[in-house]
């Protein structure tokens, strides 16, 4: 879906049909491969001046470019294209899927109705369908069937059926919202963690006082260690203990019994175990034949 940087960027209605909006109806909805299909699969990039697109992908392979990045999706997922931004799509032959053009009135109504959450039409978004593609793709395939028929309160049902496809879209960017918000609070909490913890490790503090003077329970502050680096609270303290550890061996002379008691072991024993136990080898073996990484400054 390459073009040449001085090729103009077509402005369509729809697709391929000129600046003419074909129906009197504030919404259009069409399978995606009914326009597609002519176009060998293919909708080149292109923009619409004053419409919103849902593209909804129920089944098959879909590259979608907007404002020249691209993706590749293969689930169900909705994408959102706001009025002016630059997009095109490419699609496997046996996709399955929507297509809704939203009219600038239609799109200025359900932004009132929906607040704070209208933003979600304010920008490009795209949202995986996961447990609810069975309740999407009945209710665009009903959103379909209204369109194409000829039903008394026809109008009502079309506006019904795109208020709750536009509600769900809200929801999943609300989530996603609260999603980034939490893992941001996430990553303060464990910058927060890991400052006290080479603060303190020489002292061996419990992760309940590491907990609480981060700010958090210590079922918080395990979820967040697990989620962001892939250990828990407890694993990261030892973690650290154990490479001053195996510094202390391969860089300084101090004895064993030193190393543990400058680390805040108060048994040697117990440190050779918990030693051993961590990296395999026993304290004395490791200064034998262990190493570190040279330092970063090595050879300057």
């Amino acid at each position: 879906m390459s073009r040449p940087v001085s090729s103009p960027v077509p402005v369509f209605k729809l697709y391929g049909e000129g600046q003419e909006w074909l129906t009197p109806d504030l919404l259009h909805c069409e399978t995606i491969p009914k326009r597609s299909r002519v176009h060998h699969w293919e909708i080149k990039p292109h923009r619409h001046a004053d419409l919103s697109q849902l593209l909804y992908v129920h089944a098959g392979q879909a590259e979608i470019e907007v404002e020249g990045q691209r993706r590749m999706f293969r689930e169900a997922m909705v994408q959102v294209v706001p009025p002016l931004y630059v997009h095109g799509f490419r699609f496997s032959e046996d996709i399955e899927g929507y297509v809704i053009t939203l009219a600038a009135p239609l799109v200025s109504e359900l932004k009132a109705l929906l607040g704070a959450a209208a933003e979600v039409l304010a920008a490009p978004a795209n949202f995986t369908a996961g447990a609810d593609r069975a309740y999407l793709n009945s209710l665009v395939a009903a959103l379909q069937r209204e369109y194409n028929a000829a039903q008394p309160g026809r109008d009502l049902a079309l506006h019904s059926l795109i208020n709750l496809l536009v509600v769900w879209v809200s929801r999943q960017m609300i989530q996603r919202h609260k999603a980034g918000q939490s893992q941001e609070r996430g990553r303060d909490y464990l910058n927060v963690f890991t400052r006290l913890v080479e603060a303190r490790f020489r002292q061996q503090p419990s992760v309940e006082a590491l907990a609480h003077a981060t700010g958090i329970s210590v079922a918080h502050l395990n979820n967040v260690c697990r989620d962001l680096a892939g250990q828990t609270a407890l694993q990261i303290l030892h973690q650290r203990l154990l490479l001053e550890a195996k510094r202390a061996l391969i860089y300084t002379s101090m004895t064993v019994s030193q190393v543990s008691d400058s680390l805040g072991f108060t048994d040697p024993a117990y440190f050779s175990r918990f030693f051993r136990r961590m990296s395999g080898v026993s304290p004395r073996a490791f200064r034998h034949t262990g190493h570190l990484p040279p330092p970063l400054n090595a050879g300057r």
